[in-house]
């Protein structure tokens, strides 16, 4: 042990070394998800996997050329037990190695699913370097159930401020339609998600979305891409990144479209967050921050709409239309529509349909009349 001092000096210079460029690589893949960065995640797993193999190496060197000696003498105690300790060590990252390798499975997974470039999918010759995600009707019905659960979502914390800046609820319910009889006072409701749903889908046939912008025209696949791009995003980070870019002209137009003067003056005392917003900011404010999840939803079906070739169309149901089960579905479950010839008439649209193809997907309506609501409904509390 006395001759091989300095070598297995060295081997434990190395393992400690190896050991420091490993927790700088983990230091590196914590910081890659916030924010959410699969390039830099990748980037900083494959670091991991690289620095676990070496120290495995290292081990397995020095058990081929360092025999396991039959005695120890007492100056060597103390570097035989520090030697110890590091080969326990290596144990551990050996076991390590394979639970990375299983962690790198599933991020390929998630990269995939969530359309993603990965470094197979370059390697492959894929030109836009992209897994196939495949654009189907289903994915775009499912975007839109996106959508419509991001709206019901922000009319949540939009009604709970107006009642709490002492708003008639009523009186702005009926404001957005007064013709409408509600079968529920909690059904007032939909006359709020309503008003956000127009909102966020005037100007949804237009292919900038009504936003002016000196990019030049987007192709089906620009489209689909920058619906791949953005899907995986926090909203704010890629406005922090790029404030100017067409989809936080599109975030700014809209909240100053859904959130009224006097709305906004009376949740926060002042129109210090609209003056922002105008100027060309994005606040961090909780309710911006729940305003832009609302905003890259619809966003995201604007694009993917686009995509498709030929693109999908939307169509509105204006209230007061006959109600049509091919083309929409009651936004109110378990409802009886009433035996009499009376018709049953549309109160309000809360979403939009859409044709896909020779497909329809029903728009979201709530029927004023001619019904019977089931006694185990969920009350909603204004």
């Amino acid at each position: 042990m006395n001759q091989d001092k300095e070598p297995v000096d060295a081997l434990i210079s190395k393992i400690f070394a190896n050991i420091s460029s490993l927790k700088s690589a983990y230091i590196q893949l914590q910081a890659a998800h916030t924010p959410y960065d699969p390039e830099k995640i990748q980037a900083a797993d494959k670091l991991i996997i690289a620095e676990l193999k070496n120290l495995s190496e290292l081990k397995h060197s020095f058990r081929e050329n360092n025999p396991r000696p039959n005695t120890i003498s007492p100056q060597d105690s103390h570097l035989a037990t520090e030697i110890q300790e590091q080969q326990n060590l290596l144990k551990t990252y050996e076991q390590q190695i394979e639970e990375s390798s299983q962690r790198w499975v599933r991020l390929e997974k998630k990269l995939k699913f969530r359309g993603l470039p990965t470094k197979e999918s370059e390697d492959s010759g894929d030109d836009n370097g992209f897994f196939c995600l495949d654009l189907t009707p289903d994915l775009f019905s499912s975007a839109v159930e996106a959508a419509y659960r991001a709206i019901h979502d922000f009319s949540k914390p939009l009604i709970n401020m107006m009642k709490a800046a002492g708003w008639d609820l009523d009186g702005a319910a009926d404001s957005i339609e007064p013709a409408v009889v509600y079968a529920k006072r909690a059904h007032k409701k939909y006359a709020f998600e309503s008003h956000i749903c127009q909102c966020m889908f005037n100007g949804f046939q237009d292919e900038n979305f009504l936003v002016k912008s000196d990019n030049l025209t987007v192709t089906k696949e620009g489209f689909f891409h920058q619906f791949l791009d953005l899907r995986a995003m926090d909203p704010l980070d890629v406005l922090s990144q790029n404030p100017d870019f067409i989809f936080g002209k599109f975030c700014r137009s809209k909240y100053l479209l859904v959130v009224h003067p006097k709305m906004e003056a009376s949740f926060f005392g002042n129109l210090d967050q609209r003056n922002f917003v105008m100027g060309g900011g994005h606040p961090r404010t909780p309710f911006y921050q729940a305003f832009l999840k609302l905003a890259k939803s619809i966003w995201l079906l604007h694009r993917l709409a686009n995509a498709f070739d030929p693109k999908v169309k939307v169509f509105q149901v204006k209230s007061g239309s006959e109600f049509s089960e091919v083309y929409m579905e009651s936004v109110v479950k378990n409802v009886v529509l009433d035996d009499s010839n009376q018709i049953s008439k549309v109160g309000i649209m809360v979403m939009p349909g859409f044709w896909i193809g020779g497909s329809v997907i029903q728009s979201q309506v709530y029927i004023s009349d001619a019904i019977k609501m089931s006694s185990f409904l969920t009350s909603f509390h204004l």
